[in-house]
């Protein structure tokens, strides 16, 4: 995949837009303000950011809780995020539900299941989907390395492969599931070697190499797309929080810790970026400011936004009558499928204003989650 100075200049944006929406939900965390868990993947970001970069239009992923980058590549709207976290009545689920249990159909996110693993035969479902109905885009499917020792995983590989279904199975191996590393799961070395036992292309690479991470999860996807079957790809990474803000993650050895921050995937990639004369200091204050100003525009947005109904607890309990519309199919705009959110607030989400936004930030379609 070939990446132009302003691709790289954007990659760079969504990765640091990630990670201080995180660091805000944090702080909004310890002030009270947000419903549930806070689940970040700080230390993801050059994974879930780089991996949801190789999709186009009308694929679809099946994003879990450490995957905000790859929401934030499709077009989620922060403000969406903010909203969600705050369990507002504007929020992608009506202020029913927190963390990023967050579907956005137009933008082919698909919500995730709380237990992990869980979603992956849905991912099968889209893809299988996909391929009955003769459509040339594929299914993301992400989870964690604890995620592979469930059934669903295994399941879903097998399924996958004898049906060949267009879907990339991403690994996020952080090296813990919740508390248990990863020598306490597994006896291999690489998890891209059950690929084997499925017949599927796997490969295990460094998930904090941003363009490394492009670069193989963009040949998977050609693979897939070409009806060449799935694929599974680990990435090898940290996740430097807890589990969840509940956890100190005191079980982490100190050098393992210190070695992995060394390794920050947003510092390296900034590093990259700098030595190649992309990154100049006016570009990076640049990015600076209006990942600062994206932030607060969603925070206050958020915080000045109506409460969830409690007469509403019953709706959308059930799917509409009728066939669910697919991107780029007759009806795909309907509200009845999509922005139903919109539809019953009347206030659609608005766009941070365009005056003076630099080139390299990419157009937020708020309101068409």
């Amino acid at each position: 995949m070939r990446l132009e100075r302003a691709d790289l200049l954007q990659i760079y944006y969504v990765m640091r837009l990630t990670r201080a929406m995180e660091d805000r939900t944090r702080m909004l965390f310890l002030q009270g303000k947000v419903v549930g868990g806070v689940y970040t993947g700080q230390g993801h970001e050059a994974t879930t950011v780089g991996a949801a970069w190789t999709l186009e239009d009308g694929d679809f992923i099946v994003p879990q809780h450490r995957d905000l980058g790859m929401h934030l590549t499709r077009g989620t709207s922060p403000r969406a995020v903010m909203c969600q976290w705050l369990a507002r009545g504007n929020s992608p689920s009506l202020g029913f539900d927190g963390q990023l249990h967050i579907g956005d159909i137009l933008h082919g996110i698909v919500p995730s299941i709380s237990m992990l693993g869980e979603s992956l035969p849905v991912a099968c479902g889209v893809a299988l989907t996909m391929k009955t109905r003769k459509h040339s885009t594929i299914v993301m499917a992400p989870c964690g390395d604890g995620a592979t020792s469930t059934g669903p995983f295994h399941e879903a590989l097998n399924f996958a492969s004898v049906q060949k279904l267009p879907i990339v199975f991403l690994i996020e191996n952080n090296g813990f599931a919740y508390s248990t590393p990863t020598f306490q799961e597994f006896a291999i070395a690489n998890l891209s070697e059950r690929a084997v036992a499925y017949g599927i292309l796997g490969e295990s690479i460094d998930g904090n190499d941003v363009l490394k991470v492009i670069e193989t999860v963009g040949r998977s996807v050609e693979h897939v797309r070409g009806g060449k079957g799935p694929a599974l790809i680990e990435c090898k990474t940290f996740r430097v929080r807890g589990h969840s803000e509940a956890d100190k993650a005191d079980y982490v050895p100190a050098a393992m810790r210190e070695e992995w921050l060394a390794k920050d995937p947003i510092p390296c990639f900034e590093d990259y970026l700098t030595r190649e004369q992309i990154l100049t200091p006016d570009i990076k204050a640049e990015i600076e400011e209006q990942v600062k100003a994206v932030v607060e525009d969603a925070v206050n947005f958020a915080e000045q936004s109506p409460a969830s109904d409690p007469s509403a607890v019953a709706d959308y309990l059930f799917a509409p009558d009728g066939p669910v519309a697919i991107i780029g199919e007759p009806d795909s705009h309907d509200p009845r499928y999509i922005n139903a959110l919109d539809r019953r607030t009347g206030k659609p989400f608005n766009a941070v204003a365009e005056t003076g936004k630099p080139a390299f930030v990419a157009t937020e379609e708020v309101g068409r989650r």
